[in-house]
């Protein structure tokens, strides 16, 4: 007999669905528009999060070391002859150099730790770029050019020439796509560098990259250690930073604050390096959950409204239903499948109606390319968020029609019957 009513009350569910096509319709459609929504924005939200992520994790070292040069000295205390206490202040900074002593030992030592996957030395400094009597600030970086190219694939970032011109060229330097047009050179001119000392050194272009970030395209240049070492004549021990790449980046923390103990020089993670990113981040996420949920909520007392409407219609139908024997919560049930029904179809066809409109912005061109190296919308396709959003529309449109049906179940047919 329960078999039975369970069969009956699914049939009779079907029934007041395809009774009113049209109200079935919009009802379905609430979900449908509100779950595609959902999809669409948590999509684009996490694909520019994702884009900031990597392109932040392209160009910055998961841990840097590096020495800190200080500018303003503490006052000095000194001892008069009658054994009183004079500070003296604005004392003159002393020239202490950011090498990193015994640096290349230590970049044996770094290597060598279970968390690290990769690490590689470089010579770091400012310079002036000449371009007739115009200077333009710049920054050279003499690197392994084999090891950066393994750390941050520089060789995918190449707009023209290759990194392993920096190999066969003897003063070779492979240059920031907007330096270069600031400066006016292509692949094979030479181009004069002038550091803050007044050391002057020409090199030849090997290579034009982008890494799509302006700050770093408008300034940055990558040279042979020896060249740079040269440039600023300095010994060949000479380093100043070591640039350290983790298994796990999210470990950056703690192994720096390992090495910082450990070397005694001043360990950079790339949280501390990123926090602004990091920060929009979280502001993001929390921004796209709330209008997203908001939306799913908004569709959910649509379909609440509608199931209301329907049972205040179907109030003689109810009445007969349990004249005939039907319990109340077999009134319930058969309205709580109705529910359940919508919100399936709809969130499926949320599902489908969302990933197209994904889809679509994935497929618009970025209007600003020249800032960012970025051909089309950032958007991401996880199927967690997919997941999300079926399971809440399902939800959402369970509670929306539970508690009509609790009413529907209380309703007494002899009330009804009698007007």
């Amino acid at each position: 007999m329960a078999t039975f009513f369970r069969s009956v009350n699914l049939e009779i569910a079907l029934t007041h669905l395809l009774s009113k096509p049209r109200q079935t319709l919009v009802a379905m459609l609430g979900v449908t528009f509100g779950i595609s929504m959902f999809i669409t924005m948590i999509s684009f939200m996490t694909g520019v999060n994702d884009f900031l992520m990597n392109l932040s994790l392209d160009g910055t070292p998961h841990v840097r070391l590096f020495n800190t040069i200080s500018g303003t000295p503490p006052p000095i205390a000194a001892l008069t002859a009658d054994a009183e206490m004079v500070v003296l202040h604005h004392a003159k900074p002393r020239n202490v150099l950011p090498k990193l002593k015994d640096g290349f030992l230590v970049l044996e030592n770094v290597q060598q730790h279970p968390g690290v996957s990769g690490a590689l030395a470089q010579v770091s400094s400012q310079v002036f770029c000449n371009n007739g009597p115009v200077k333009f600030p710049g920054q050279v970086v003499g690197t392994d050019i084999l090891r950066e190219n393994a750390l941050y694939d520089l060789q995918e970032k190449m707009k023209s020439g290759d990194i392993r011109n920096l190999l066969t060229y003897q003063d070779g330097i492979l240059i920031g796509k907007g330096l270069a047009e600031k400066l006016g050179v292509v692949l094979g001119d030479r181009i004069s560098m002038t550091t803050p000392e007044g050391n002057t050194f020409f090199f030849r272009v090997a290579g034009i990259f982008a890494f799509g970030i302006a700050t770093v395209d408008d300034t940055r240049c990558y040279a042979s250690i020896p060249t740079v070492q040269k440039l600023l004549q300095a010994d060949p021990s000479y380093i100043t930073d070591i640039h350290v790449r983790l298994k796990d980046y999210n470990t950056s923390a703690s192994v720096a604050a390992e090495m910082e103990r450990t070397y005694g020089f001043e360990a950079e993670d790339w949280q501390e390096a990123n926090q602004a990113i990091l920060a929009g981040e979280v502001i993001r996420n929390s921004l796209t959950y709330v209008v997203s949920i908001t939306m799913l909520i908004v569709a959910g007392f649509g379909i609440y409204n509608i199931m209301n409407m329907n049972i205040i219609n179907k109030m003689k139908d109810i009445a007969i239903l349990k004249a005939m024997g039907f319990e109340g919560s077999d009134v319930s049930r058969i309205f709580l499948i109705q529910s359940m029904m919508i919100g399936v179809a709809g969130g499926l066809l949320g599902l489908l109606l969302g990933f197209l409109f994904s889809t679509g912005i994935s497929k618009i061109p970025f209007p600003n390319g020249d800032f960012i190296s970025i051909e089309t919308f950032p958007v991401s396709f996880h199927a967690q968020h997919y997941g999300l959003g079926i399971t809440f529309g399902t939800l959402t449109t369970l509670f929306a029609g539970w508690f009509p049906s609790r009413k529907a179940a209380r309703v007494d047919p002899v009330d009804i019957i009698r007007g």
